[in-house]
């Protein structure tokens, strides 16, 4: 450790001697360094990158070897897979010097990774451990040494892909089957002499067309999961069913139309209506009617809270709903009782139940509305459009200089009074005064 500390010591003079001999390689005046190959050692690059490190150990002098590709070994060929683990030789008897407990020639019992046996194999010579090669893997990189894929052949992997296809050809197989036994029992109860549609049968194959596999988050930490995805790609967007500017507005964000497209077509041909008729429609109305009942009866003094006490608000919602059914059946019994019904039995068709609409708007030959109204515009909450103090424009529709005002008389004072054209030359006469 001294020997090397001494070599590798330079004096003051030897010191300046090699910068003044670098300072002249690099403008030229004396030639470049040649390492071990008879390549020339260009002078401009970096120390730290010519410099060879400290783990590798050489002699030859300067070089770039280690910032070069490592050549290949005469073969041609770089050996990079290694067959550590591989069995080779299957012993019968225990040999001597083998391990005491597996019976492998290639450790010791110190270094023997087995379960530890109550009798070993030097003793029993029964289930001897068969001898592994253990490879020299001083040819190998840091990398090739730590390929934890190293020696995988993929070709191995092949029979797994294969059997799991035969599963997906025999459950696809199965379900056609049972569709195709369904669809012929059918047909026998309705008409015997129809025939299976094919169309019905090839729907097997697309029962998967919705399925996306993506990560699915569980209580495991998360794992591969299958969901359907619920939207049918063949569906209208809901913006592209009226493209009047003037329509229901369509929230990008959350992807909803609150309101009706088409508030005037016929209700039997809708296919969507907006948003807001699901809050109108299935519990979505039964709970706001369990709500108001709650506050309704909370105001009459009874102690029921909605939040504090679901529970009880329901419970309470329904014995009143039972107890008004009662005495609507007593009433309208008493009722029919008295005066007869006289209302035929039959239901109304559907045109004349859903296809009226209470929105009527009419207008004349000048556009302006004679009858009804039309849907009212959402504005801003400040005031928009207000003219006073005998202006014609509105405050802020005239800039000039850094500053707004009237457009009519050009003033920037605001709430003053118009003084229209002639205040405009009042103004642009005072302008030209005050120019040199």
């Amino acid at each position: 450790m001294v020997s090397q500390n001494m070599a590798s010591f330079k004096s003051r003079q030897e010191y300046r001697r090699n910068i003044e001999l670098e300072e002249a390689r690099k403008a030229g005046l004396v030639p470049a360094e040649v390492d071990k190959n008879g390549k020339e050692i260009n002078p401009h690059i970096p120390k730290y990158v010519s410099d060879t490190p400290w783990y590798i150990k050489t002699d030859e002098g300067p070089s770039l070897e280690h910032q070069r590709k490592p050549e290949s070994n005469v073969n041609g060929k770089k050996k990079s897979q290694y067959a550590s683990g591989a069995k080779v030789i299957q012993a019968l008897k225990y040999r001597k010097g083998a391990c005491t407990n597996c019976g492998s020639m290639k450790h010791d019992a110190k270094s023997c990774i087995e379960r530890p046996r109550k009798v070993g194999a030097k003793w029993n010579d029964k289930h001897i451990a068969p001898d592994e090669i253990v490879e020299t893997l001083g040819h190998l990189t840091y990398d090739e040494k730590r390929d934890r894929w190293n020696g995988y052949n993929p070709s191995s992997y092949a029979h797994v892909i294969k059997r799991y296809e035969l599963q997906q050809e025999a459950r696809k197989k199965y379900l056609k089957e049972e569709r195709i036994k369904k669809l012929e029992d059918r047909d026998v109860h309705h008409d015997d002499d129809t025939r299976v549609d094919e169309a019905k049968v090839d729907e097997s194959k697309q029962t998967d067309f919705a399925k996306v596999e993506k990560r699915v988050r569980t209580t495991g930490g998360g794992s591969t999961g299958t969901v359907r995805n619920l939207r049918i790609r063949e569906d209208t967007a809901k913006y592209l069913r009226n493209l009047d500017v003037n329509s229901a507005h369509y929230d990008p964000k959350s992807r909803s139309m609150r309101e009706n497209p088409n508030p005037d077509a016929d209700p039997n041909e809708q296919f969507y209506a907006g948003f807001n008729v699901w809050r109108n429609t299935g519990q979505a109305l039964e709970f706001n009617q369990m709500n108001m009942h709650a506050l309704e009866a909370f105001e009459r003094g009874q102690d029921v809270h909605m939040q504090a006490a679901p529970s009880q608000a329901e419970f309470l919602y329904k014995n009143y709903k039972k107890i008004k059914e009662r005495l609507t059946t007593q009433t309208n019994c008493t009722v029919l009782e008295k005066y007869g019904n006289a209302a035929s039995g039959e239901e109304l068709p559907k045109e004349l139940l859903l296809g009226q609409s209470e929105r009527v708007v009419e207008y004349d030959r000048a556009g302006r509305i004679i009858k009804g109204e039309e849907e009212a515009v959402p504005r801003s909450k400040y005031a928009e459009g207000v003219i006073n103090n005998n202006h014609t424009c509105v405050w802020g529709s005239w800039w000039k200089g850094h500053r707004w005002g009237y457009k009519c008389c050009k003033q920037f004072m605001r709430n003053s009074y118009c003084t229209g054209a002639a205040g405009v030359e009042a103004a642009e006469a005072a302008v030209h005064l005050m120019e040199p």
